[in-house]
């Protein structure tokens, strides 16, 4: 999909979580392209940089650039029985209050509970084993 982002930003493969709009962005001509493509709370990656470029009141330099994007795979720990390569899931976190070194993985920014995701690759064990016991994996996955 097409977007804007700060010329100082545009780089290919930058990996950027879409927050919103900010509140000049709400009478800019360029909204429908810049903020309206893309979903709040999701991580996005550049994949291609144009030449082309637009004034923007929010952006250091006063200048986005037109960039392609998709939605980036996200790391995160599934329970090892659901962990195939190029299987579909539907994303929930696990139960758990726990502080661990699989936080992060566990409830992973740019997922949200029920997500349809694709498991684009199994990369295997944790690096920590689960305090409560549970059998993860770490997989990339992809929101549908």
């Amino acid at each position: 999909m097409i977007t804007l982002i700060g010329k100082n930003l545009a780089e290919k493969g930058l990996k950027f979580m879409h927050c919103g709009a900010a509140a000049e962005c709400e009478k800019c001509r360029f909204k429908n392209t810049c903020i309206d493509t893309m979903e709040e709370g999701r991580i996005y990656i550049i994949t291609d940089v144009k030449n082309t470029e637009h004034p923007c009141l929010v952006h250091e330099g006063g200048k986005v650039k037109v960039v392609e994007v998709e939605r980036s795979d996200i790391k995160s720990l599934i329970d090892s029985k659901k962990a195939f390569e190029g299987s579909n899931i539907v994303f929930n976190p696990p139960e758990c209050d726990e502080e661990c070194p699989n936080l992060n993985l566990c409830f992973p920014e740019g997922l949200h509970k029920e997500d349809k995701c694709k498991i684009v690759k199994n990369i295997g064990k944790p690096d920590y084993e689960c305090v409560k016991g549970l059998n993860l994996r770490l997989v990339l996955l992809n929101v549908n």
